[in-house]
């Protein structure tokens, strides 16, 4: 399946793009990557400060909550955005769930997962934001970025490549996939 991939300079937020994208009757799957993002999103209305250098991007497509949950979304975003980050050091990435993954018990990574419905379709908007080049300052959280733990090159351009390709065979696939299945290949 074809995945549409649309990159901005600045936007306000990629969850918020996909929403409008999707209400403007966009409905083919969907990768939204912005160098910049002015009101980023986290959860329970938290921001999410994007530093200059980092990785910024939303993906939604259209899902049925009947065959794969909001939930188990959530849990194979976490397992696919672990394995891909961990390419990059030798350092546990732990998952602090649903929604972040750490090192050294210090955010580098946040998900944010939406749904909407429009014209009685469902569609999974999901944020990513991913400290890659450097660690926002945050009042009573601890963060950091990928490439202090690495002396590998951080390619964003590599990190979205995979995203999309690993989203591409899992998610994109119209094939029935089982579940645990998904999990157990990507662990």
């Amino acid at each position: 399946m074809r995945v549409r991939m649309i990159k901005f300079r600045s936007v306000n937020s990629t969850n918020n793009k996909a929403l409008n994208l999707i209400k403007d009757d966009l409905q083919q799957p969907t990768i939204i990557i912005s160098k910049k993002q002015t009101k980023g999103r986290g959860t329970r209305g938290k921001t999410w400060i994007s530093k200059k250098g980092n990785l910024f991007i939303s993906i939604f497509f259209e899902f049925n909550p009947k065959k794969l949950n909001f939930q188990r979304y959530a849990v194979l975003n976490a397992y696919i955005l672990r394995k891909i980050l961990s390419k990059y050091i030798k350092k546990k990435i732990k998952i602090k769930w649903p929604n972040d993954l750490l090192i050294e018990k210090k955010k580098v990574c946040g998900i944010l997962q939406e749904t909407i419905e429009h014209k009685k379709k469902n569609f999974l908007i999901i944020g990513i934001g991913v400290n890659t080049q450097s660690s926002p300052a945050i009042i009573n959280s601890k963060t950091t970025h990928l490439a202090k733990h690495t002396n590998k090159k951080v390619d964003n351009d590599k990190i979205l490549k995979d995203i999309k390709n690993i989203y591409k065979k899992l998610i994109f696939n119209k094939e029935k996939v089982n579940f645990t299945s998904w999990i157990r290949n990507i662990k």
